[in-house]
């Protein structure tokens, strides 16, 4: 069983990435295994060196990187807001590349298959946001697919039901099964 955590960089509760999530854990296959966190749940304070310095790493960051490291794999969805990722994703992967313990900043990161996926009613699906975050886990060393998915004009992409229409069901269900797959290669040659 491959385990994929999963997660929108969006608090509202009506989020279309959090309904993209729900769809891609209908259509995954069940050799995976979604742990769905709703950040909502785990806040967070704004990264601050010197908050850390004075208190430490908060439980909830702690929480989060022993999830992460957990996990085979990661599954982002992330909004766009004003052309780029949400303050709420990149301060909770600033807050989590922090160093714990004798863990290293990156260490639940460094060679960890990502997928990035995003909904937006705009033209764009939330390019430019899956841009930035590819950007930024690539730098904390996932290993990110090179295909992700943004749904376009999202308010009318999924039914009554919740569930994706066409190409892009079937481009979610493409992405959930490589990072999956990739993610299972990973954990046996780690193994081996």
């Amino acid at each position: 069983m491959t385990r994929i955590l999963a997660f929108a960089g969006s608090l509202r509760k009506d989020s279309w990435n959090k309904k993209l999530l729900q769809e891609a854990l209908r259509l995954a296959p069940e050799s995976i295994q979604f742990t769905l966190l709703d950040l909502k749940d785990h806040p967070l304070p704004l990264y601050d060196a010197d908050f850390e310095a004075e208190h430490g790493m908060p439980e909830n960051a702690i929480e989060l990187r022993r999830l992460m490291t957990e996990h085979q794999g990661l599954l982002i969805a992330s909004p766009e807001y004003n052309g780029g990722m949400t303050g709420v994703l990149k301060n909770t992967l600033d807050w989590m590349s922090r160093k714990h313990g004798d863990q290293r900043g990156l260490d639940p990161f460094m060679h960890k298959p990502a997928a990035v996926v995003s909904a937006s009613p705009g033209p764009y699906g939330g390019a430019r946001s899956v841009q930035s975050a590819v950007l930024l886990l690539n730098r904390l060393g996932c290993l990110v697919l090179p295909d992700g998915v943004s749904v376009t004009h999202c308010e009318t992409a999924f039914d009554a039901e919740g569930h994706l229409q066409g190409k892009d069901q079937k481009s979610l269900q493409r992405v959930v099964q490589a990072l999956g797959g990739v993610a299972l290669k990973m954990g046996q040659k780690a193994e081996g």
